[in-house]
């Protein structure tokens, strides 16, 4: 019995569509039915959303300065800096509390307008003022900081 040329591709075709068709048990189950662990979105502290506030608006700052613009206003309220909650397992310290003031007016004094210290040199110093809080107590944000400092 010869097939046919007709014959031998509706033949393959059928094999084909069979071979397709068939799925394995694995791939029928859904996906949702699997199990996967749950993911869990982490919330930065009130603290670091506080941090991450004062990050941009310094950037900004060094921005202006560049651009041989003087700011004449802070938008932050640095006060909070002694009563926002502070990340998992992280207290205010001594050193903490010690430095935190120094800062304050470091970063209040870029913005006074009265100062005869070059605005520059203010400036920098309220970014060392991080910098030096930050090698005691979260290193983790140094090199970002840095980023910050005008040469």
């Amino acid at each position: 019995m010869e097939f046919s040329l007709n014959n031998k591709i509706l033949a393959f075709a059928v094999v084909l569509l069979l071979c397709f068709n068939c799925k394995d048990e694995t791939e029928s189950k859904p996906a949702d039915k699997k199990e996967k662990p749950e993911l869990i979105m982490h919330q930065p502290s009130e603290m670091a959303n506080l941090m991450n506030g004062m990050y941009a608006y310094n950037l900004q700052i060094k921005q202006q300065i560049i651009n041989g613009e003087i700011p004449v206003s802070m938008p932050l309220d640095l006060m909070k800096l002694h009563s926002a909650e502070m990340s998992n397992g992280h207290a205010r310290t001594a050193v903490w509390n010690s430095k935190v003031d120094g800062f304050i007016t470091a970063q209040q004094m870029v913005v006074d307008t009265l100062s005869n210290v070059e605005l520059k040199e203010r400036y920098n110093t309220a970014i060392n003022n991080c910098l030096a809080c930050h090698k005691t107590e979260c290193t983790g944000p140094i090199p970002k900081i840095r980023k910050l400092l005008i040469q």
